[in-house]
């Protein structure tokens, strides 16, 4: 664990007109950042929006915007590029589709591997760019434990959500040297509308209401975490998956097949 940099700059927050967007707008207003909220939905961005600002007083802006559109998504690029005011980036919009994935149409899991893995690419690396050239900045983001369990869910999610993660652990290791700093959340079952009427039937016990999630998340990132999994009590066993995924890192790429698969 490192020791993490102040927070420092603007906002910006994409899917930011509920659930765990709009709790991370609160929270980081609450903290006296400025704002600027991405999303779809005008009226309800409005309504956060105008709420955060009567009752904490920082400058919010919206911006809407639909992700799985390029021209959106290449409007809130620019703005990445330019805005010099920005020190914060959460990369939280998101959807998903269940169900078996032979059974999906394609085009919705291709438009949910625009929004979960392409849009926050292209927004963090136009973040970086900027955070670079200050010195400061940071990134967050929020990925999803289906990715440590992918047998479990459709994989096309999972998997969307393991791009983020393994994102994130190279992009810290290439933006540390710059003083950029990066965090992945792993929620598990949160209550928010991605799932819809779904969350009612899981079990009490693995259901996390969504401002434990975020206040979790921000302690995390204030501890300095690169991987925070809000529910996973002993971060020993995050530790040991790392380790042993590394251990293999030696013997993953030699001159010679395995023994098991020679004749």
């Amino acid at each position: 664990m490192s020791t993490p940099t102040p927070l420092s700059g603007a906002a910006l927050v994409t899917g930011a007109s509920s659930g765990i967007g709009v709790v991370y707008a609160d929270r980081l207003a609450r903290r006296g950042h400025d704002l600027i909220l991405v999303a779809r939905d005008r009226s309800r961005l409005d309504a956060v929006a105008q709420r955060l600002r009567e009752q904490t007083g920082v400058t919010v802006e919206t911006v809407i915007a639909d992700l799985s559109k390029r021209a959106d998504l290449l409007a809130v690029e620019t703005q990445l590029h330019g805005d010099q005011r920005i020190g914060i980036l959460v990369n939280n919009a998101g959807i998903a589709v269940t169900g078996a994935m032979t059974a999906a149409d394609p085009d919705a899991l291709e438009a949910m591997l625009q929004i979960n893995a392409v849009a926050p690419t292209r927004l963090a690396l136009a973040a970086a760019k900027g955070f670079i050239a200050r010195k400061a900045g940071t990134l967050i983001n929020i990925a999803s434990v289906t990715a440590l369990i992918p047998e479990r869910f459709n994989g096309v999610y999972s998997g969307s959500k393991a791009y983020l993660i393994t994102f994130s652990q190279a992009l810290q290791e290439e933006l540390r040297p710059h003083g950029v700093r990066v965090q992945a959340v792993l929620p598990g079952a949160t209550r928010t509308a991605i799932w819809g009427a779904a969350v009612d039937h899981l079990p009490q016990e693995m259901l996390m209401e969504v401002d434990e999630m975020v206040d979790a998340a921000l302690a995390g990132l204030d501890q300095g975490e690169l991987i925070t999994i809000p529910s996973l009590p002993d971060p020993a066993d995050w530790d040991a998956l790392t380790a042993a995924r590394l251990h293999m890192a030696p013997r993953l790429s030699l001159n010679k097949a395995a023994a098991r698969y020679q004749r």
